[in-house]
């Protein structure tokens, strides 16, 4: 299996899609492997670390998107974004992220990366407010679901170090399911400026919309929080 590391490998191919992420907060649950593994792409299994598997919720802000990593998409690329992923192993040992949703306040962004990279994107009423050191999202999905995020998360100078931190964060492969076949995206970006967090508020339905429903309602058992790093994405390939 492949190590983790918190530098990226380095893309190969041509850059197809670049962003910047600001501000985001990264809040983890255990969940029990077995859970996990009906919700993964075909011949991806679930990554773990210290006996359990483990899901995200990630609300940040999305800037500065262009595509080929050349052409600015301006007004369509900037928006709030909040997702729920997983973390899976291919056959050759390939660590990756896995996206159960991906809630978006732009539509032509949530049309555009289904249709170009079946990312699961929903279209949200998704905003942040920053005040001083604390950092706040809320969403709601506007498909009469009802499914919604409230996250405030009071940030830290404190430099999260550990092996944990590492393994939620330092992930330099997306799994995506793109009509029953198993496609992955290489990913970029410099080493994560992490510090620890704390969680001021939290109300949310996306995990059990994502059909995680074990963990939602109890305390965390991870918060992160990262200014932001600049990524870039290769091109989709079959695992």
């Amino acid at each position: 299996m492949d190590p983790i590391t918190p530098r990226a490998p380095g893309l190969t191919g041509a850059v197809v899609l670049s962003q910047f992420w600001r501000d985001l907060v990264f809040v983890h649950w255990r969940v029990d492997a077995s859970e996990v593994a009906p919700l993964l792409p075909p011949g991806i299994v679930p990554d773990e670390f210290d006996g359990s598997s483990w899901v995200g919720l990630i609300p940040f802000e999305m800037e500065q998107t262009r595509v080929l990593g050349r052409v600015p998409v301006g007004y369509f690329g900037t928006f709030t974004e909040v997702n729920v992923r997983l973390y899976g192993v291919d056959r050759h040992g390939r660590r990756g992220v896995v996206f159960s949703s991906l809630e978006a306040s732009r539509l032509a962004a949530v049309l555009t990366a289904r249709a170009a990279f079946s990312l699961p994107y929903q279209w949200a009423r998704a905003a942040s407010v920053r005040r001083g050191s604390d950092v706040a999202y809320r969403s709601h999905r506007l498909d009469g679901s009802g499914a919604m995020s409230r996250v405030r998360a009071a940030t830290s100078t404190t430099p999260a170090v550990g092996e944990l931190a590492e393994f939620l964060t330092a992930r330099w492969t997306l799994f995506v399911e793109r009509r029953g076949r198993t496609l992955i995206m290489p990913n970029e970006h410099d080493t994560w400026a992490l510090f620890d967090a704390d969680l001021v508020d939290l109300d949310e339905s996306l995990l059990a919309a994502a059909g995680i429903r074990s963990v939602g309602r109890r305390e965390p058992d991870s918060v992160l929080y990262s200014p932001g790093v600049r990524t870039l994405f290769g091109a989709p390939a079959a695992v």
